[in-house]
């Protein structure tokens, strides 16, 4: 009786939910996955011991078995030049905490509000430039949602709210829902964006619920997804977007420049290609927001600016991402324009 009770139990579970449970958080597991060996992880230990290792099932099956440098596995496998220091690398790089008005609520740029839905990712991605941010006191709860609406009432200016986190994505379709439902009774709120990584990394969150839960709001959807390489846009992932896109969400991807991973013109172009086939539009290619334990995956500025022009030879123009970084204080992003 007891096992039929867990069993009940379990089924009432959405799948997503299930998979995200059963993710990859042993650095050894994953390894093993990978058929790759490594004779001490004491290393790779300490450099997961404040971000730990996270990385779900569907996207450890995209990486190459034996393959030291594949891609997206240098994305989330902890790494021993995390250790490193350097002065240019700061636990806030983006300036979140000086924007902060309340918890969750972050107001940065004019005409929109960021709310820290959650601090709950489904993936620990290591250039990450919250990989430091306070989540447990920074985090916008239901409770904080009344002085979020009233924040908006005080500022009429303000028309489109941006979920983030974390991964808005990774809350359950009934907070998600409620959370949509409350920030549209705002008149003045025209559009919701959403920026999530679930849709790549995740692709079975996108339920039904979700999709009718994104349909029903009378505001404009917009959701920011996060692919850095085109073996991430497998065809689960495109069938998602593709479902996304249908419902009238308005698609826009965004990409870090990492060393390593994807800082060659060939990678970028047949990302932008992909993308479009996967009916998202490549929005921005950003430079590493200098977190600290990213260093490694820095590029210069000058390789940054050479593979930029690559690309822009390559693509049409509306493939072509705009080039950009963040720089603290400042209401917009700094768009990084060729000297030639």
């Amino acid at each position: 009786m007891v096992n039929m009770i867990n069993i009940e139990k379990t089924s009432l579970i959405p799948s997503w939910q299930r998979e995200l449970q059963s993710a990859f958080t042993n650095i050894n597991e994953l390894l093993s996955f990978l058929e790759l060996n490594v004779t001490d992880l004491k290393l790779y230990n300490e450099a997961a011991k404040n971000f730990p290792l996270l990385v779900t099932q569907s996207y450890a099956e995209r990486m190459a078995k034996s393959d030291w440098n594949d891609p997206l596995l240098r994305q989330v496998l902890p790494h021993p030049d995390e250790l490193e220091k350097h002065p240019d690398f700061l636990s806030d790089p983006v300036g979140d905490n000086p924007a902060s008005v309340s918890p969750g609520l972050l107001h940065k740029y004019h005409g929109r509000i960021l709310v820290i839905s959650t601090g709950a990712c489904a993936i620990h991605c290591r250039y990450c430039f919250r990989r430091e941010f306070p989540y447990t006191d920074n985090s916008a709860h239901r409770s904080q949602l009344d002085s979020i609406n009233q924040y908006l009432s005080n500022h009429p200016d303000v028309t489109e709210v941006i979920l983030s986190g974390g991964d808005p994505l990774t809350l359950s379709d009934s907070k998600l829902q409620y959370l949509i439902e409350e920030l549209a009774k705002q008149p003045q709120v025209e559009r919701i964006r959403i920026h999530t990584r679930l849709p790549i990394v995740l692709p079975s969150r996108i339920t039904k619920k979700l999709l009718d839960t994104l349909s029903s709001t009378s505001k404009k959807i917009i959701m920011v997804i996060h692919s850095n390489h085109p073996n991430e846009l497998s065809d689960d992932v495109s069938n998602v977007l593709l479902s996304l896109k249908t419902i009238g969400v308005t698609l826009l991807n965004q990409t870090v420049l990492l060393r390593g991973v994807n800082d060659n013109a060939e990678t970028l172009v047949k990302l932008s290609h992909r993308l479009f086939n996967c009916s998202t539009i490549p929005y921005y290619l950003h430079l590493l927001d200098k977190v600290t334990g990213a260093m490694h995956f820095d590029s210069t500025m000058s390789h940054a600016d050479d593979v930029y022009h690559q690309i822009q030879k390559k693509l049409p123009g509306y493939l072509v991402p705009k080039l950009v970084r963040e720089e603290p204080g400042k209401m917009y992003k700094t768009i990084i324009a060729r000297n030639s």
